[in-house]
């Protein structure tokens, strides 16, 4: 599904703000300053799936974070439009400052007016438009932007399990397994191929330089 660019970040009745053209009418600050104490709560709200993993543990803040990070990689070596991809890791969770996060025995039990939390948090803060239109392309799954926004929010998970595999949890290869599975794209499972072999601490410890890890006490 296509999206109007020009409704991303528009104020109340006024145009997007570029070239220095000033919008027509202000926005709602009092409704925008709303708005980013909810997105605050996601740094609050814990990803449920941990409770059963046994070990590790994150909010879904920082899941959307890393979740972005790797859209964005993605979408760049695909040649996919990063700025679609972007959106909708980025806003992805949003709903879960309302509704929290439903691990999958929860979704058992338990269902949510998702796409309603959604909109109700961007109501008023002139994003309804654009990113209604992108959440839904993300949800339907029509596009390789979708599929990648997908790939990504999986592929944060794969990074966490396989640092706890790392780490010795006995349970982390299982989920790995069903995760891996869940990939849409060629470049998803290419990333998840080298996450696979790659050990959690390469990037730190095998690239320093050697001789810092003997220097103790002054020795140079």
């Amino acid at each position: 599904m296509s999206r109007d660019r020009n409704s991303l970040g528009r104020g109340e009745g006024g145009t997007h703000p570029k070239d220095g053209v000033v919008p027509e009418r202000e926005p709602a600050w009092k409704r925008l300053a709303d708005f980013l104490f909810e997105v605050g709560m996601l740094r609050k709200t814990p990803r449920t799936g941990y409770q059963f993993l046994g070990s590790g543990g994150e909010s879904v803040a920082e899941h959307s974070f890393r979740t972005t990070m790797i859209g964005y990689l993605l979408a760049v070596h695909s040649g996919a439009d990063w700025s679609r991809v972007v959106l909708m890791c980025l806003f992805h969770d949003l709903h879960e400052a309302r509704v929290g996060d439903f691990n999958y025995v929860n979704r058992m039990y338990n269902t949510a007016l998702e796409e309603r939390a959604f909109l109700d948090a961007v109501e008023g803060t002139g994003l309804e438009e654009g990113l209604g239109g992108i959440m839904r392309e993300l949800d339907e799954v029509r596009t390789q932007e979708a599929a990648l926004a997908q790939d990504a929010d999986q592929l944060d998970l794969i990074l966490s399990l396989k640092e706890e595999q790392d780490l010795g949890n006995p349970y982390a290869p299982k989920w790995l397994e069903y995760a891996l599975q869940r990939l849409r794209t060629e470049w998803g499972r290419r990333l998840a191929s080298a996450i696979m072999t790659t050990d959690h601490t390469d990037w730190w410890f095998q690239e320093a330089d050697h001789r810092w890890w003997t220097r103790s006490n002054g020795q140079q």
